[in-house]
């Protein structure tokens, strides 16, 4: 865990958030190589090509893939497969 101020973050977080594709996709793989399966992983995005790319990285790796939208970020939840 990581702490910021008064919150807890998971160290298996990747904040993207201002970075175009395909960065958010790159950092995101370099991440889960070092991960095991069954581990989570998630990405916060901002940039609209990511609700693209990255749900089509993972359906191309087998890896689960979740996302919610809040006003500009995406939210993308990761197993790895």
């Amino acid at each position: 865990m990581v702490r910021i101020g008064c919150w807890f973050l998971p160290s298996d977080i990747i904040d993207a958030c201002g970075l175009k594709c395909p960065l958010p996709v790159l950092k995101m793989e370099k991440r889960l190589a070092s991960m095991v399966s069954g581990a989570t992983l998630t990405v916060l995005a901002t940039d609209p090509m990511a609700r693209i790319d990255i749900p089509l990285f993972c359906r191309q790796h087998g890896h689960a893939c979740s996302l919610e939208a809040a006003a500009d970020t995406i939210r993308f939840t990761i197993v790895k497969g």
